[in-house]
């Protein structure tokens, strides 16, 4: 079932050129009917968790996962693994899986290792790259980003806030910053949808910092764009400490 603005934020990310398209997506965004049913029943999974359907510390039975989905139990245990790579479950042998839950050093590491990825892609993309191309596609998902928060959609919202982060990210061309940002996609999208749940107030002003994000970026200014992505990271996911 599609979320509101749901499909309009897949229509933008298919639109990007060559390789580049699923890798602004999460995983349910980039699976059909023909998608092996392990990486269906993984990947909505993993949205029902970020959404806070299945709650941390929860149990996943692998049988009631394939009952869910009509499936053996094969594709259910291969569907839990993936689901333990993403770190959005912790497997209990012989028991299922408890759903993780997110701490405070965990939310941090995470947003410390992708401020990193983007300072570094954004110092690299200043010697030497297409800063005018990355700016017009960071606006293209800011535009979703706001139709998202316009239409109260938390995981629209989440997704396109991933995208303009990956977008920053990949654009050093560095692959295997590219997988590993693949495996946080998920958790990073699990912060941000928390985020737009409790603390719905400071989502305009997290849109307006990315404005500015992306016009550093677009300038080449590295050093501003450092600066205001740390203080971005503390205003949005660590109000308290200013």
């Amino acid at each position: 079932m599609s979320e509101p603005g749901h499909d309009a934020f897949i229509n933008v990310c298919i639109c990007y050129r060559g390789p580049v398209n699923d890798l602004l997506t999460l995983p349910w965004q980039r699976i059909d009917d023909s998608a092996p049913i392990a990486v269906r029943m993984a990947a909505a999974t993993a949205r029902e968790i970020i959404e806070g359907r299945h709650e941390p510390g929860d149990l996943l039975i692998e049988s009631d996962l394939a009952a869910a989905h009509n499936a053996s139990r094969t594709p259910a245990r291969e569907a839990m693994l993936q689901l333990e790579r993403w770190r959005l479950v912790r497997l209990v042998p012989k028991k299922g899986a408890l759903v993780t839950t997110v701490t405070g050093k965990e939310r941090r590491d995470l947003l410390a290792v992708r401020s990193m990825f983007e300072i570094d892609a954004v110092e690299t993309l200043s010697d030497s790259g297409d800063l005018t191309a990355l700016a017009a596609d960071l606006r293209t998902l800011l535009g979703e980003q706001r139709k998202a928060l316009d239409a109260g959609d938390p995981l629209g919202f989440a997704s396109a806030d991933y995208a303009f982060h990956a977008r920053l990210i990949r654009s050093g061309e560095n692959a295997i910053v590219t997988e590993m940002l693949t495996t946080m996609g998920p958790r990073l999208a699990r912060l941000t949808f928390q985020v737009a749940i409790d603390a719905p107030h400071t989502l305009d002003t997290l849109l307006t910092e990315h404005e500015t994000l992306t016009d550093r970026a677009e300038a080449g200014d590295a050093e501003g764009f450092a600066r205001l992505v740390r203080a971005h990271i503390e205003g949005s996911h660590f109000p308290q400490s200013r």
